[in-house]
C-alpha cells in the first residue's frame, strides 16, 4: 500500500499530463486557436473539437468554451471559416477579429492577428463565475494573466506541449500554472481519427485548421 501511494505521489509531482478536476468545479476553456493548431500540427495530429469539448465537460461544470482566432476578411475563401462556423454552432463562444496587414523593415508584407488582449479580458471578466481556467496556449505573455486569476482564488491548467522541437510552451507559463497538461498525452481523447476525417471532409467539422 505504501509503495503504490508513493508512486502515485511521485507520478503527480513529475508527470506532465495529470488533470485534477473536482465534480462541482465551474470550468472555463480559453483556446488560443492559432497556438493550439500549431502545437497539434507539430505533434502530428488533428484536433476533433467535439471530442475536446466532451472530455472537459465530463470533468466538472463547463460554463463556457471560448475560441480565439483572427480572420483575413478580404479573402474570397478562408480555410478557417468552415471551422469557425462549425464551432459557433457546436458549443463554443467564438471571438474573432480581422487581421491587419503591415510591411516590416525589410519591405516584406506580413499579417498580424494577435488575440492576446481579447483572451485576457474575457478571462478577467469570467473569473468571478469560474473555479478553474483551462488555457490552451503556450504563450509566455499569459504568465501575468495566470498569476492574476490565481490571486483571485482560481486554479489554472495550461495545455500545450514540451514534446515538439522546439517546445511550444514557455517555461515561465508552465511554472506559473497550477497544472501543466502535455497535449500529446491528450491525443487519444481529442484527436481526429482517420474515419472521422473521411466522413467529415464534406461537412467542415470542428477539426483540423487552427
Amino acid at each position: 500500500m505504501f509503495l503504490s501511494s508513493f508512486f502515485l505521489v511521485y507520478y503527480e509531482l513529475n508527470g506532465v499530463f495529470i488533470m485534477v478536476f473536482y465534480p462541482q468545479e465551474r470550468i472555463g476553456l480559453f483556446i488560443d486557436g492559432s497556438n493550439l493548431f500549431a502545437a497539434a500540427r507539430a505533434l502530428g495530429f488533428d484536433i476533433d473539437y467535439r471530442r475536446l469539448l466532451t472530455v472537459f465537460a465530463s470533468k466538472g461544470r463547463l460554463i463556457r468554451a471560448f475560441y480565439y482566432t483572427a480572420l483575413i476578411e478580404d479573402q474570397e475563401y478562408s480555410p478557417i471559416r468552415p471551422l469557425v462556423d462549425w464551432l459557433d454552432y457546436n458549443g463554443y463562444t467564438m471571438v474573432t477579429k480581422p487581421t491587419k496587414e503591415f510591411t516590416d523593415a525589410s519591405g516584406r508584407r506580413k499579417i498580424k492577428g494577435n488575440m492576446d488582449i481579447e483572451l485576457a479580458i474575457d478571462v478577467m471578466e469570467m473569473a468571478p463565475h469560474l473555479d478553474h481556467i483551462v488555457l490552451f496556449s503556450g504563450d509566455g505573455d499569459f504568465r501575468r494573466l495566470v498569476e492574476a486569476v490565481q490571486r483571485k482564488g482560481l486554479r489554472v491548467t495550461v495545455v500545450s506541449t514540451v514534446r515538439s522541437q522546439p517546445p511550444m510552451v514557455a517555461d515561465e507559463l508552465r511554472r506559473q500554472a497550477d497544472t501543466f497538461v502535455e497535449l500529446l498525452e491528450l491525443e487519444p481523447q481529442i484527436a481526429r481519427v482517420l474515419a472521422q476525417r473521411e466522413d467529415r471532409n464534406a461537412e467542415s467539422s470542428g477539426s483540423g485548421d487552427q
